[in-house]
């Protein structure tokens, strides 16, 4: 055995590997991990850290986020967490007042199920601190509904009357007039005529956002789609540029939308085509919206609805569309990863994932995958497995969405975010965190998985409780189950000699956080690991002494 770089030893050390789960010391060499065990058992040489006995993880995945749109979103107005319509007002109104000209104004987070006066904002709203040159557009925190101004609506052609878009919503008043909130996809008609970022711009920004995943031990991705033809080809470009340049200092699974499939089939590409640090995932496809906006495909109406009682959501994408979609992606070699939310939805896909099965397809290299499965009915739980699905799951989606989904599903809600019946099925988990729409931090992400319950109400039972994750299935499906439902774990995901020195350094122990039910949300990473080098620090040990 050659001798090491770094020994890393008195650690709590959590591997991920059913076989070795847990040791104490750590052994890397170049980009590969040489050994895992006891102090005892690490070859001579090398350079010795004392983490004095915190907590070690495998580098952390993010199984679903946006992170195109996240990472030119940091420049954006931040809107998250405003308590008001007219604390956001006024946050867009400072933000406004520093940008001169009549450059476009964008943000996103709000989510006006939170406000004392839950009243979706108006284009004349924005119109009062926007002004009336400026077009601006702010999304809703699940990024499936926005409101625009009366430029922004006037730019788009929305004003006219008559104007319906298939597969969207554009609210109106009840004199006819758009109120400037546009669903799904009537947002696109706005939204395309913003400017591009430029290369430059676009490089930037990811490169802040690598760096933001760092500080919180994310070392892997899947970078999701949006509703846009053109954000997967951008991404993939400017991830290539950053891989090129030896800057994309991440694994990524980066995720194609179902309207690019001819370009990838005259290409010739497919999946997982790429390198260690940039591969082509599954081609994406939306088979509805979301609970927030009241847009996902329900098999039962939503409740309290102002448009009626007979709201069961939208079907984005036609079944006999995914069909032929997703018989063309696994046709050229692509697996699919279809946006359920809804429990009509979640039915729909595994009816054509069967068929699919039934038709004689090969599995693919990598499992296909819902996105959400939100809402399962329990008639469909056992399917996930069966079919051999990965259900990529979102568990911030608990502690943002439990009230909103008392209000809208009632008895129903018990029926939402069934992640513990999903494992006892033996069904494949990844977890991630839905950036932009949720943050993006996994300690967040863990709380909700464990305790079903926000930070703040900890003096509370969990929301249905009986759904709860234990600590080490939460961890498995932020690492090693990310890992396998991307593709990636013979490379990473666990800590085994032979795979890439990916893990991250904690401030505490999540363990003993839990035996005494106290959060874990403020969770620190103290020192993080991509491919054997040190990308964030923030040990007492001096970085020179690590290098």
């Amino acid at each position: 055995m050659r001798a090491p770089d770094l020994v890393f030893t008195n650690a709590k050390i959590w591997t991920a590997d059913e076989a070795n789960p847990w040791a104490e010391a750590l052994a890397i060499a170049e980009n590969r991990i040489l050994a895992v065990g006891r102090a005892s058992d690490m070859p001579d040489g090398g350079k010795k850290i004392d983490l004095g006995g915190r907590l070690l993880l495998p580098g952390l995945w993010d199984a679903h986020i946006h992170f195109y749109y996240w990472s030119l979103g940091l420049k954006q107005i931040p809107l998250a967490g405003v308590s008001s319509l007219d604390e956001m007002l006024e946050r867009i109104a400072t933000n406004v007042a520093s940008q001169p000209g009549n450059a476009w104004a964008r943000g996103w987070g709000w989510n006006e199920t939170y406000w004392e006066n839950p009243r979706l904002p108006h284009r004349r709203d924005l119109d009062k601190v926007t002004g009336s040159h400026r077009p601006a557009i702010f999304f809703r925190a699940d990024m499936h509904s926005a409101v625009a101004n009366t430029a922004a609506m006037q730019m788009a052609g929305l004003m006219e009357s008559g104007v319906e878009v298939e597969g969207g919503v554009i609210d109106r008043d009840q004199d006819g007039l758009p109120t400037g909130v546009l669903r799904e996809l009537a947002i696109n008609l706005v939204r395309d005529h913003i400017p591009a970022p430029t290369g430059e711009h676009t490089d930037q920004a990811m490169l802040e956002g690598i760096t933001r995943l760092h500080e919180v031990g994310i070392t892997g991705i899947c970078d999701q789609r949006m509703k846009d033809q053109e954000d997967g080809p951008k991404a993939l470009a400017a991830m290539a540029r950053l891989n090129r340049r030896g800057e994309l200092a991440l694994r990524v699974n980066c995720n194609i939308a179902a309207h690019n499939l001819s370009l990838l089939e005259a290409l010739g590409l497919a999946s997982p085509m790429g390198d260690e640090r940039l591969r082509l995932g599954h081609v994406k496809i939306f088979a509805d919206g979301t609970l927030g906006s009241r847009t996902a495909w329900m098999l039962h109406p939503f409740l309290g609805d102002a448009a009626g009682h007979d709201n069961c959501g939208i079907c984005l994408t036609p079944p006999e569309q995914i069909a032929e979609e997703l018989g063309r992606a696994v046709e050229i070699g692509f697996p699919v990863s279809i946006h359920a939310i809804g429990d009509r939805a979640n039915r729909g896909c595994l009816d054509l994932f069967e068929q699919l099965r039934s038709e004689g397809a090969e599995p693919p290299l990598i499992p296909h995958r819902i996105e959400h499965v939100q809402m399962i009915d329990s008639a469909d739980l056992p399917r996930l497995a069966e079919l051999g699905l990965t259900a990529s799951v979102q568990p911030a989606h608990v502690l943002d969405d439990m009230d909103t989904a008392d209000a809208y599903l009632g008895e129903r809600a018990s029926l939402a975010y069934r992640f513990a019946d999903l494992a006892r099925h033996g069904t494949l988990l990844a977890l991630g965190s839905d950036a932009p729409v949720a943050d993006y931090n996994p300690f967040y992400g863990m709380h909700g998985a464990v305790y079903r319950q926000r930070p703040d109400r900890m003096d509370r039972p969990g929301w249905f409780a009986d759904q709860c994750l234990t600590l080490e299935q939460t961890l498995m499906g932020y690492t090693l189950g990310a890992a396998q439902a991307a593709g990636w774990s013979r490379l990473t995901g666990s800590l085994v000699p032979g795979k890439r020195a990916d893990f991250c350094v904690l401030d505490r122990d999540l363990f003993e956080l839990v035996e005494q039910r106290r959060c874990l949300h403020e969770t620190k990473v103290l020192l993080t690991l991509f491919d054997g080098q040190i990308v964030h620090n923030q040990l007492e040990v001096p970085a020179q002494s690590l290098l």
